[in-house]
């Protein structure tokens, strides 16, 4: 797993505390050592060995990205768990993305 805990809070994790770095950290542990062959996430049914694979793959950016995108969130979140779950599946896919907006939004003349 590239992912680890004490590598996180090791780089300054800014707008973070360590409660919710091993929150994260032990939520993806709970997903990756499932039982279960199936996971729902946001709704949707995968496969275990999708999602296992995808959450191997997280690494202290994406970890970071999703606690930035959970600072920003002003809407109320119900299930925070699933919540969670969903962003991290999500972060490997999202994450170039979401910072080129950020700089298209901050620094237009670097847009394009």
């Amino acid at each position: 797993m590239k992912i680890n805990e004490r590598t996180i809070l090791n780089k300054g994790c800014r707008i973070c505390d360590q409660e919710m770095v091993e929150g994260i950290f032990d939520l993806i542990l709970e997903t990756v050592l499932s039982k279960n062959g199936e996971i729902t996430i946001s709704g949707d049914v995968y496969l275990k060995n999708l999602v296992k694979s995808k959450f191997l793959k997280l690494n202290y950016s994406h970890v970071e990205y999703v606690i930035n995108c959970l600072g920003k969130n002003t809407t109320k979140v119900r299930n925070i768990k699933s919540y969670l779950l969903a962003s991290l599946f999500n972060a490997g896919s999202t994450i170039s993305s979401y910072y080129r907006a950020e700089v298209n939004h901050d620094m237009p003349q670097y847009a394009g």
